[in-house]
């Protein structure tokens, strides 16, 4: 058996979120095996790669991603092989999906176990959330399985009622066996009855065409939510996770709460960082149907300063695979359209753009923390998220000036349209290694097959605490 590392990436910068090096990278086994300074030899290896005037980068970790997701009627179009394949184009190495159940009949145990089944076919690594809707009696028995699986976070809704909407005795029970469980709540906040009777009204006046879909669902119903969740989770000592924060105030709400001491996050997506609700006026409004949906230009602009200021923890894509067959079917009437963009192959050149076209003195490792380093420390993921003796060979040569303009139709998402066509951006990847695989060069794309591994989380303070003992906290086993 040889001792020759299977891969070196030479020369290059290596920025990971707390500093920066001149570095050769070795690869072995799947994993970093030493990084070598730069003014060394090149050491030997069956293939290097030249990152000269590059940077290398954690591969990014996109914490938030609707897979095969079945919502009502509507079914996203993607499954593990192509959502996988496209983030890998996107630069990012790990994926989160959601084991949402698709109606009362599937327990969220059920739902998870059928994500993890599908996930097989991954070309990346993937781990899970689950979700809870309701209460009952088996509820802690499913919760303990599911920490058991690996899956130590819990998604709740606290709107769409009917479907996934969760009640306010539910989210404080799974706070609280949450808690016991050592995992993190995930919480979607958005106050149902204002939405309700706002949608309604609309609805009364002839006003419910997706053109109207920001009137609907006002910034006042995002705070209130997150105010009265962050007081369950003072209340029961539960850490929360807050989904696609669209509002400054929402983010300064979570702020306030950390100040106070709870553990308490906030994560935003890239369409809340570049489009305001001038889109719904434009020709296909369609494109944005998402919730919550887009803000008015000052709104965004305020959020882009919150991400420069380091207040927001991670930028997830929450991406949904609809295609415009599905969002054109119902655009009279929102309430009956699918919600969700697809997002996890631009995420990357999206989340650098906003940031670094906002702050003068934005850094490549503020933006490392919220693509890659920080959702994987706060999802309790071990191994990802830095580049470092140990970890996850999940790495990037990243190219931040090549521009290039979004063509939806030429990315990899698996539907035919991207809400950032026909915008420039910059910051891209040039080479993407996954677990020590070169699936992206500059030849192309070389598909792996479905090599992806389910990664089992870590219990979310016994990682944090590890996590914040050193700069580049002890790899752990992923698998």
């Amino acid at each position: 058996m040889s001792d020759t590392p299977e891969l070196v990436i030479a020369h290059g910068t290596v920025v990971n979120s707390f500093g920066r090096q001149e570095a050769h990278v070795v690869v072995r086994d799947g994993r970093v095996d030493r990084l070598v300074d730069a003014a060394g030899p090149v050491p030997a290896a069956k293939r290097t790669i030249d990152a000269a005037g590059l940077l290398v980068i954690p591969g990014g970790v996109d914490g938030h991603c609707h897979v095969a997701q079945i919502t009502g009627r509507f079914r996203t179009l993607d499954d593990y092989a192509t959502t996988s394949t496209a983030a890998l184009w996107g630069g990012t190495t790990t994926i989160i999906d959601f084991g949402i159940p698709r109606d009362t009949r599937e327990t969220p145990l059920a739902a998870v176990l059928h994500k993890k089944e599908l996930a097989r076919e991954a070309r990346c690594d993937v781990a899970l959330h689950g979700s809870v809707v309701s209460w009952d009696e088996t509820m802690p028995w499913q919760l303990e399985q599911l920490a058991a699986e690996g899956v130590r976070s819990v998604k709740m809704y606290t709107t769409n009622r009917g479907t996934t909407m969760a009640d306010g005795d539910t989210i404080l029970k799974v706070m609280r066996e949450m808690v016991r469980l050592d995992g993190l709540t995930y919480i979607h906040a958005e106050h149902d009855p204002i939405i309700a009777d706002c949608t309604g009204q609309h609805a009364d006046d002839g006003r419910i065409g997706i053109e109207h879909l920001h009137r609907t669902r006002p910034e006042l119903a995002e705070e209130v939510s997150v105010k009265e969740t962050l007081a369950m989770a003072e209340y029961t000592g539960a850490p929360v996770y807050f989904v696609h924060q669209s509002t400054p105030g929402a983010v300064d709400l979570v702020s306030e709460a950390r100040a106070r001491g709870q553990e308490a996050y906030s994560e935003t997506c890239p369409h809340y960082l570049t489009l305001d609700n001038s889109v719904y006026g434009s020709v296909m409004p369609e494109w944005f149907a998402c919730c919550p949906p887009m803000r008015s230009p000052q709104t965004v602009a305020a959020l882009r300063e919150r991400l420069a200021d380091g207040a927001i923890h991670t930028v997830a894509s929450d991406h949904s695979c609809y295609d415009l067959t599905q969002k054109r079917e119902r655009t009279d009437d929102i309430r009956e359209m699918p919600h969700g963009l697809p997002g996890v192959e631009t995420r990357m050149p999206v989340t650098f753009t906003a940031l670094m076209g906002t702050s003068p003195e934005a850094r490549v490792e503020d933006f490392v923390e919220v693509f890659s380093a920080g959702p994987a420390r706060i999802n309790a993921l071990p191994g990802k998220g830095t580049i470092a003796p140990g970890f996850d060979a999940d790495l990037v040569i990243f190219d931040p000036d090549e521009e290039r303009t979004v063509d939806g139709g030429a990315l990899h998402m698996g539907t035919d349209f991207s809400p950032f066509d026909g915008r420039t951006l910059t910051g891209w990847p040039a080479v993407v290694v996954s677990a020590g695989r070169v699936v992206l060069d500059g030849e192309g794309f070389h598909d792996p097959g479905p090599v992806g591994r389910f990664v089992s989380r870590a219990g979310f303070r016994e990682h944090q605490s590890a996590a914040h003992s050193s700069p580049v906290p002890a790899a752990q086993a992923t698998r």
